[in-house]
């Protein structure tokens, strides 16, 4: 069942069987990515495709986070492979809810609004028993690449184990206190840039400065002349997972055809290494970044995104600031914009 909201001439869908968002456009614009097998009869019939992989689209929220080898879950887990029961729609808010049962029956409640040029997001997380990892899945592909900016990083790092063996631009398990990562050959790459000229299947962490009150990843778009900003609670969510997708995935359903996509995946995991490395000791848990979220209490995780064209000249952003109710947004050459927000959603 798909769930419409409206707000101006902005306009959301809510897809409740898969658990994504497959359609938000705003002013022409159309920020997020959709898997081209979306809706192939071949695809959908196939049993050795998770759900979540025949339907990829948009945004979804994973709980737990990749690979779950504790309770058994497809990859992003139960949120992004189950149904979702509507509590509300109406207009521009929807809110709906899902149920772990191999997780002490946790429910998960989902906000979904609309305001202006903002998708806003509120995940409430009640009940459960036991550790688990999470993270938003945002998408957004690019024609002829772009340019990435983010809010201040402490430590960029890949995992141990390749996405795809053979097909990583990154050398895997390093650490780097910069955006700099090496290369399998021997050179370094710039993560402000989309690999566009690579076929690649890569994968990173970065980490939050610790004194971030806000963080931010900006997209902008070469060939579609936009920009998407990604906003997160750092303190519920301490890493931004950027994930790769350059046409180098061969193999059913997505036959090399998956290219120009950037996942911006923010959360609180150990990259993908699953959840029983997530909750052990690990090397994120030595810098005090914490890689589960406990359940059994009550946790509100906030997010949003925000669509605007990208202004003349613009390539990258130097900082964005939230205050009573406008955010604002400072190129690297100083000029700056400013953008309503709704006051409140970050408090």
């Amino acid at each position: 069942m798909l769930i419409d909201l409206k707000h101006g001439d902005a306009h959301a869908v809510f897809d409740m069987e898969a658990g994504n968002i497959p359609v938000w456009t705003i002013g022409g614009r159309s920020p997020l990515h959709v898997a081209p097998w979306r809706d192939e009869p071949e695809v959908q019939d196939d049993p050795n495709v998770a759900d979540v992989d025949k339907r990829l689209a948009g945004d979804f929220f994973c709980m737990p986070f990749g690979r779950d080898d504790v309770h058994g879950h497809p990859i992003h887990g139960p949120t992004a492979n189950a149904p979702w029961l509507m509590l509300n729609a109406e207009g521009s808010k929807g809110v709906f809810a899902n149920t772990l049962p191999k997780m002490g029956d946790a429910v998960v409640a989902k906000e979904i609004r609309l305001v202006g040029e903002s998708l806003l997001q509120r995940h409430i997380i009640d009940k459960g028993r036991g550790d688990v990892t999470f993270a938003h899945h945002p998408m957004v592909r690019m024609e002829e690449g772009g340019r990435l900016s983010f809010s201040r990083k402490r430590a960029a790092m890949t995992d141990p184990v390749a996405q795809h063996a053979g097909h990583n631009l990154w050398a895997l398990n390093q650490v780097r206190g910069d955006l700099n990562l090496d290369c399998e050959d021997g050179g370094q790459w710039d993560l402000r840039t989309y690999p566009a000229g690579h076929v690649v299947e890569d994968f990173c962490t970065l980490v939050e400065s610790r004194d971030n009150t806000l963080g931010w990843t900006c997209v902008m778009r070469n060939a579609e002349a936009d920009m998407l900003l990604v906003l997160k609670d750092p303190a519920m969510m301490p890493v931004t997972m950027l994930w790769i997708s350059n046409g180098a995935r061969d193999f059913p359903p997505w036959n090399s055809r998956h290219t120009g996509v950037l996942g911006i995946e923010d959360g609180r995991a150990l990259g993908g290494q699953g959840l029983a490395a997530a909750a052990r000791d690990n090397r994120l848990s030595a810098m005090d970044v914490p890689t589960v979220l406990p359940l059994g209490e009550v946790h509100v995780i906030r997010h949003a995104m925000v669509s605007l064209p990208r202004p003349p000249g613009w390539s990258e952003l130097s900082a964005v600031v939230l205050s009573r109710g406008t955010l604002t947004l400072r190129e690297a050459s100083g000029a700056e914009i400013a953008v309503p927000f709704p006051e409140g959603h970050f408090d």
